[in-house]
């Protein structure tokens, strides 16, 4: 677990480079036709880092509605708020391509990811708060994200006088029922039933998550390692951005609605850092077309995890005066 903590971000940037220097590096062998023709499904890997995220949550991480629905119903606010507004913004200011645009858009429309569990603990944020957010924000992707994916594409479209792009709100809809909601909750009802075979399968899912996670971003970047070399600074750019804003925002609603300094770093991460594996398989198959859609949530991925690192160095060192332990008790 430590290793992966320390150099998840090291890793994702060396299979990145690997992918987009190495023709044919992770599609020779990865794709979406499933273990048919000797391929892996890209579908496939993220329903197992979803299962593998379920199986380290528990029923009791919801109490946090319960106990302090105010903060969470704010916190999903800035989530589905910031982000999406965000990559909408950016899209424009950078008169990116419609597939990219598209791209960026679908991240900021998706739920937070598990990464920022580990990166507020690092920040010494308020880790109940983070855990209960992302559940609460995985829950409500399946209408928040092809709704909003939808209006923001459409208004991108007719903004920029584009043709209209077709998002396909049931299928998204089906597709994150299929490949995040039911093996999450399965993970959670295998955690429930089987908790001490669970426990000791937990110390091994972090390697497992980074493997798949690592295959879909070499994929992704092998297969248009030559369409990026048009837009990588661009795109780069605009990803960076992207996150940033969100760590700033995030923070800033924190203070706006007087949230403590832990649950701020709680809010300021888990708004960044977005769910960019799901971000990335729902391009893949929902907007086919459209090649280059799967890139944003790819360099989104290997991004994340280097600034994400950084952010919990520099929030580790902002606390209040009187301490208020190691922010792990909503």
């Amino acid at each position: 677990m430590k290793f992966i903590t320390r150099y998840m971000s090291v890793i994702v940037v060396l299979v990145t480079v690997f992918a987009y220097f190495v023709d044919n590096s992770f599609t020779s062998w990865v794709g979406n036709a499933g273990f048919l023709h000797g391929q892996i499904n890209v579908t496939n890997l993220l329903i197992v880092v979803m299962c593998g995220m379920g199986m380290t949550m528990k029923f009791s991480d919801f109490r946090i509605l319960v106990l302090h629905p105010r903060n969470v119903v704010l916190g999903e606010m800035a989530q589905f708020v910031i982000m999406p507004l965000a990559g909408f913004l950016l899209s424009l200011a950078f008169a990116l391509p419609p597939e990219l645009a598209v791209g960026v858009i679908l991240v900021g429309c998706c739920p937070g990811g598990t990464a920022s569990n580990v990166i507020t603990y690092m920040a010494r944020g308020n880790v109940a708060f983070s855990v209960g957010m992302t559940s609460v924000s995985t829950l409500l992707a399946p209408v928040l994200t092809p709704v909003l994916t939808a209006f923001y594409v459409g208004l991108y479209t007719r903004s920029q006088s584009l043709g209209a792009i077709e998002v396909d709100s049931v299928k998204m809809f089906a597709d994150i029922i299929k490949i995040v909601i039911i093996p999450v909750l399965g993970g959670c009802l295998f955690n429930y039933f089987f908790s001490r075979l669970s426990s000791r399968l937990v110390n091994f899912l972090p390697y497992v998550s980074c493997a798949a996670i690592c295959i879909i971003i070499g994929v992704v970047i092998d297969a248009n390692s030559g369409r990026l070399f048009e837009h990588g600074v661009v795109i780069i750019l605009v990803v960076m951005l992207h996150n940033l804003i969100g760590y700033l925002f995030g923070f800033l609603a924190g203070v706006m609605v007087r949230m403590s300094v832990p649950e701020r770093k709680a809010l300021a991460i888990e708004v960044g850092m977005q769910n960019s594996g799901m971000a990335t398989t729902l391009a893949s198959t929902c907007f086919q077309g459209l090649a280059l859609a799967t890139v944003p949530g790819a360099v989104f991925s290997a991004w994340h995890n280097i600034s994400g690192a950084v952010a919990a160095s520099v929030m580790a060192r902002y606390s209040e005066r009187k301490p208020e332990g190691n922010g792990d008790k909503a």
